[in-house]
Order: structure tokens, then sequence, then C-alpha cells
């Protein structure tokens, strides 16, 4: 009787089910290459367009325009994704973490409000992650497949250069100290030749560090005499051209001159600039011996080691060139004696960086780890350096860079495009 009962419970839940109607789970919406996009996929970018859209109060086009727009775009992630599956590139999961803790705090948030932001956009935290993930591997993608394709030329870059010079000159402003050693209206040759000592000896007082404003008061003929020479702030558009182009390329506290007019032999300081990029960095001269671990040299007995170099140089017992062609393993510097020469601290690797921070002129440090293995360390000297023409030329090949490298992935995107095969599912 059970048994019956059983029976025709199930026969009654098969009926129920089989006459109900099939409920659709998903589709495929276009066939990429050798991968797929499924209608969830377009609806979920749709919905999350529209809302970033709602939120900024921004027009939208009809459902349909949307819907191709949205498509399209999937369908360029989808072939970059292909090919980097193709190229094994991953993101580990470390490199994701760091990544969205650094968008986080651009953004002004914590974690904690990053979340709650990505959960008010209607998207869960785990569909965020992997959306960042496929920007990451897209990035890469299109690095690696793109710069090889950015061909810049040096004259391209110096080009640059002095254009980015003529506009920075356009605005640029000194503050200029002016000394005029006049002559007559229509000089001889004898009160030119007077003219010219007297500038010399003027100009010989102001490079021994003479003070600029007394000098101009006691011998200037130039109308801001009185003022000690002090012509104010002026554009270099609008000082006199004598000065404009005897100023153009000069630094802050240079003396110019003496420079010949029509009214005298004139003497020109640069008190101040404003509106001139100038980039100063310092530069260290250091020397080292590298040593690695191995089988036969432990961590221990290269530290040890070290130590015994150390006390025997500041005791003169031994000579640092010797012991770095004898036991440094750095190809680059063993054979010059352990030589780096003058460099930009930040090229070094930070533990090197610190360890010369510390040090003062003449002084050895410690025996210093790296990832590249010990080193002991010589600071023979610093400079400072001016970078600004250096920084000038990397600016003008970053820029350069930057615009061919957005054209050039566009022509990548397209031909990667046109060769696919792409099928949308009706």
């Amino acid at each position: 009787m059970k048994l019956k009962v059983v029976l025709l419970s199930f026969l009654a839940l098969w009926l129920s089910t089989a006459h109900s109607q099939p409920k659709e789970l998903d589709k495929v919406a276009v066939i990429v290459d050798q991968g797929v996009i499924l209608e969830s996929e377009i609806q979920s970018r749709l919905q999350q367009v529209k809302q970033e859209a709602l939120a900024s109060g921004q027009d939208l086009p009809s459902e349909r325009a949307l819907r191709t727009q949205v498509t399209e775009r999937l369908i360029m992630e989808n072939l970059q994704m292909q090919m980097a599956d193709r190229m094994g590139m991953q993101i580990s999961d470390p490199q994701l973490d760091q990544t969205i803790a650094n968008i986080a705090a651009e953004q002004g948030m914590t974690l904690a409000q990053l979340r709650g932001q990505v959960a008010k956009d209607g998207l869960s935290y785990d569909e965020y992650r992997e959306q960042v993930r496929r920007q990451l591997i897209m990035g890469e993608v299109r690095r690696a497949n793109v710069r090889r394709r950015v061909y810049i030329t040096p004259q391209e870059v110096q080009n640059l250069v002095e254009l980015m010079k003529e506009q920075g000159q356009q605005q640029a402003e000194y503050r200029l100290g002016h000394i005029l050693i006049g002559f007559p209206p229509e000089p001889s040759d004898e009160d030119i030749e007077s003219a010219r000592d007297r500038a010399a000896k003027v100009l010989d007082l102001l490079s021994q560090g003479s003070d600029f404003a007394k000098i101009a008061i006691a011998s200037s003929s130039g109308s801001k005499a009185l003022e000690g020479g002090d012509m104010g702030w002026l554009n270099i558009n609008a000082m006199p051209t004598l000065f404009a182009e005897a100023v153009q390329g000069k630094d802050k506290g240079e003396l110019i001159g003496p420079i010949r007019s029509g009214a005298g032999f004139h003497i020109l300081k640069i008190q101040d600039t404003r509106g001139l990029e100038t980039v100063e960095v310092e530069e260290v001269k250091a020397r080292h011996i590298l040593m690695k671990p191995s089988v036969i040299l432990s961590e221990e007995k290269i530290r040890t080691m070290m130590k015994d170099f150390r006390e025997q140089l500041i005791a003169g017992e031994a000579d640092f060139a010797e012991l770095a062609k004898e036991h440094s393993e750095d190809p680059g510097s063993a054979l010059k004696g352990g030589e780096l020469g003058w460099a930009d601290p930040e090229n070094y690797v930070p533990e090197f960086r610190q360890a010369l921070a510390r040090l003062e002129k003449d002084q050895y440090s410690q025996p210093v780890r790296s990832t590249h293995g010990w080193h002991l360390i010589q600071l023979q000297d610093r400079r400072i350096s001016d970078a600004t023409e250096e920084r000038r030329q990397n600016k003008a090949y970053q820029l350069l860079f930057k615009r061919r490298f957005a054209e050039e992935a566009d022509s990548w995107m397209r031909e990667m495009r046109d060769q696919a095969y792409i099928e949308v599912v009706e």
C-alpha cells in the first residue's frame, strides 16, 4: 500500500514537471574564434553601463545601439584574453590584491570602503576582482604586442625637446639685475675703449662676489641704478631683444656680459627665475665588493670575510681596488677595482641605496645583503647634478611613446578583429 502511494506521488511530480514551461538558463550570443560570449555577459555589462551612466547623469543611445557597443567591447576583450592564454600570461592573487589596494588608496578609500562601493554599484567583490584581473591581463597583452611596433628616432625626441623649450621660454620670467656702463651719444674709439675697460673691471668685481646692488648704485648709468639695478620680473618676450637672447639657457645666479649696445656696455645678473623647469638630482660615486653565497661560501662566512676586509681597509692594511679584483663577483665593476662611477642612487636596489644614504664621504659600510648577494660599499663622493636636459629628453620620449603606442594599439586591435572569426548568434 505504501509503495503504491509513493509511485503515485512520483508520477504526479513527473507529470507536473513535464507540462511546466522550460526555463532558458543562458545561451551563446557570439562565437569569437575559439571562445564564446554568453548572453548573461552582455546583459551584465549592459546593466553596469546603465548604472554608471545614471550615476554620472550621462544620456545613453538606444538599447540596440548600446547593445552593439557593449558586444563589440566584449568581442575585443575576448580576443585579448584568448591571446593571453596562448602566451601563458597570468596575474597572481598577490599581484591582484596589491593592485586593488593601490586602487583603493588612489581613491582615498580603505579596502573595506572600496568593497562597500563595489556592492553599491551592484557587483559582488569576486566579480570586481575578476574584472580587475582581466583588465591587468589585457593591459599586459597590449604592451607585449604593441611595444615592439613602436619606433621613435632620436631626431623626433630632439625636435620635441626643442619645441618644449620654446614653449617653456615663452612662459619664462626672469628677475634681472642690470648695470649699464654708458658712453656718449656719438662716442669716439677712446670713449668705447674706456667704457669697455670699466665694464670688465665691474664684471671682475662681481665675479669675485661683490654686492651687485652696491656696484649698480655706484657705477650704473641705467634707469634702475638707484634700485640697485633691479629690473623686476620680466617675461622673456617683454624684455629687450638683446637681453632676451642673452639670458636664454642661463641659470639663476649667472652673470652675463658685457653686452654692447648703442647706449654702452650692459652687465646682467639673473637674480631669479620662474616658469622654467629646472631639475637637480644628487649623484653618488661609489665602489663595492660583491660576493654571492654558494656551496663553498656560506652567508655567515661571506659576512665574516667582509667584516675583516672592512677592518683592514680602515687600518690601511689593504687596498680596496685589489680586494675587489680578487674577490668581487660583479663582472661589471670587479676589473675596475669595484668602481661604479657616478650614478643616481635610485638606480640601485633598495638595500644598496639605503646603505649609501647612511655613509659619509670615504666611509665603508658594514656588510649589506641584497638580492644580488653581499656588498661591502665605499662612498667616494656626492654631487648635485643638473638633470633638466635628461628629464626633458625622458619626458619627450614618453610623450612620443604614449602617442605612438595609442595609434599602434588601435591598428593592432583592428588587425586582430579583422583576422578573427566572429559570428553573432541570432
